[in-house]
């Protein structure tokens, strides 16, 4: 993994699965570069990462986090399909709607590179590519609610790790190589951000619990 040091959303983050050329490596280097002064170069560790939003040390709601993507019909090109799925009325730009638009800029154009594609190749039916390896919503990825069926110590765990740092309101991320294993330090790697991603699952409850605390707060 090559991303900058210090940017949110995604921005600059290239991810290869598999050993890289030169060139490519070369390309994540620059696409960094563009977004800091810095940049750091970390293992890629494979798994399926969640975001789990705490509230008051209780975990609220779990959303799967699937980096954006596209799957062929064998009519359409990528540049097309990309299209299509933009089309979706839930997605948008600059973080006010659910969903962010996809982008095939440098960093997806270098994930198709990786795949074998280009944008205006054809996909076979069925066949997805990524466009990404970072799964954020904000470059394109997908959100799925999976509250009621992740195993409960992943809850209590995030729970703990925010309570932890003192965040009453906050996500965590935690990368899950086998969610059919319990939660324990060896197969998880985590994060804590101050981005919930409430209005990412629109839950309107959940909602109303954080304008109460913030009223609370404020009074």
């Amino acid at each position: 993994m090559v991303k900058p040091k210090s940017t949110n959303f995604g921005l600059g983050i290239s991810i290869f699965q598999e050993p890289a050329s030169l060139d490519n490596y070369k390309k994540a280097l620059e696409i960094a570069f563009a977004e800091d002064t810095a940049v750091l170069v970390e293992e890629f560790i494979p798994g399926t990462e969640y975001r789990f939003f705490i509230l008051d040390g209780r975990c609220e709601s779990v959303l799967l986090r699937v980096a954006a993507n596209v799957v062929g019909d064998g009519k359409h090109t990528i540049r097309e399909l990309v299209a299509q799925k933009n089309a979706n009325p839930l997605r948008g730009r600059d973080h006010r709607s659910p969903l962010e638009i996809i982008k095939l800029g440098d960093i997806e154009q270098l994930m198709l590179t990786q795949q074998g594609y280009a944008p205006d190749d054809i996909l076979p039916e069925g066949k997805k590519v990524n466009l990404r390896r970072n799964s954020n919503i904000s470059t394109g990825g997908d959100s799925i609610d999976v509250t009621e069926t992740i195993d409960s110590s992943y809850q209590e765990l995030a729970a703990a790790m925010a309570t932890s740092m003192g965040a009453w309101a906050c996500g965590v991320d935690l990368i899950i190589p086998d969610k059919t294993q319990p939660a324990s330090k060896e197969n998880l790697i985590s994060l804590v951000s101050s981005s919930t991603s409430i209005p990412l699952c629109i839950f309107t409850p959940i909602v109303l619990k954080v304008l109460d605390k913030l009223s609370l707060q404020k009074f």
